[in-house]
């Protein structure tokens, strides 16, 4: 960002190449420069196959997935996506196979090694390479596209609310100042700075329609019969802007989430991972890789919307998570 001094930018290359890294360095056990070919490669394949996944057309591939085959078009761009998206993957997983140490583990995927070695005689044993790559995979698409988006997010509301900035970072000047790394240790001591992040998730919800479930039995909600099986599909952003259970949900206030001590308040409306026994599994990471990347960002920079740009849309843009429309942002160093 620094080398942009004060001209406007893209900030979505940057911040989505970090979000990857952190998914690498759990993974694979390695980070990747951002100038690396094979990395940049890599998230352009799969950002290019987050756009196809939700191509009209492609939708119809959940009603008559023989189209998935089809020679021409979206489908023939989306199964050679696919297809590079796997070899990189599964050489990664070979490497892994082939300098496993089991006393020194330096990542996730020889943790999965161990394990399945351990589970080798278990015939109900799910250990294999088939779900081993599937994980990753949900990992990086995951992982990737909700956190960049919902920091990308947080960046433009910063832009658009200075007053609210200002705020963050008065705190954080007080808590780490110029010197001292942020890092979990200090989340505690920074309420306002989480109130903000949590205020940014309740208004763009990136994953507005969460993930369909199925009724494991039939149940009667408020008159109406749900039976076994059926699809369900909850509405995260209607419960995030429900005017029953927050104040003014369409205006932006951090001080939502704080009680009159200025402490953080958990509200049981606030459900951005989901709820219930299948809530995101990577809440927790996604909840660190937040709060250190935008303290971060905001103890260093200070962050404005280009004067003469017309102010993008704020209802941003569906796909598999709503993502903020395109903008141009300006980092000024503090």
């Amino acid at each position: 960002m620094l080398k942009h001094g004060k001209e406007s930018f893209n900030p979505f290359p940057i911040i989505r190449n970090a979000v990857s890294n952190v998914i690498c360095s759990m993974a694979f056990g390695k980070r990747f420069n951002y100038e690396d070919d094979e990395f940049k490669t890599m998230l352009k394949n799969m950002a290019r196959a987050l756009e196809l996944s939700v191509n009209s057309y492609m939708i119809l591939v959940n009603i008559c997935p023989w189209l998935y085959y089809l020679p021409f078009g979206p489908f023939r761009e989306l199964r050679q996506t696919e297809l590079d998206i796997t070899a990189f993957l599964k050489r990664i997983i070979a490497q892994h196979r082939d300098t496993l140490d089991a006393a020194n583990p330096r990542d996730f995927i020889d943790m999965y090694f161990i394990h399945a070695e351990e589970e080798k005689n278990n015939k109900e044993s799910s250990f294999n390479d088939d779900y081993l790559f599937f994980i990753i995979g949900d990992l990086f698409i995951a992982g990737t596209d909700t956190t960049s988006n919902t920091l990308l997010w947080c960046l433009l509301y910063m832009s658009l609310y200075p007053e609210v900035q200002e705020k963050v970072h008065a705190e954080i000047e007080a808590v780490l100042g110029r010197d001292k790394v942020p890092s979990l240790a200090y989340k505690a001591q920074m309420p306002f700075t989480e109130a903000t992040i949590m205020e940014v998730q309740r208004m763009t919800a990136v994953v507005p329609l969460s993930i369909p479930r199925m009724a494991s039995e039939t149940a009667v909600l408020q008159g109406y019969t749900i039976p076994k099986g059926s699809v369900i599909v909850p509405n995260l952003w209607s419960v995030h802007r429900d005017p029953n259970i927050w104040e003014k949900p369409d205006e932006f206030q951090p001080s939502r989430f704080l009680d009159e001590n200025g402490h953080l308040i958990k509200k049981e409306s606030f459900i951005p991972f989901g709820m219930g026994k299948r809530v995101c599994m990577g809440e927790q990471l996604a909840k660190m890789e937040l709060f250190l990347i935008f303290s971060s960002l905001m103890q260093s920079f200070t962050f404005m919307y280009p004067e003469n740009a017309a102010k993008p849309s704020m209802e941003g843009r569906f796909g598999l998570t709503l993502a903020p429309c395109p903008f141009n942002i300006i980092a000024l160093k503090k």
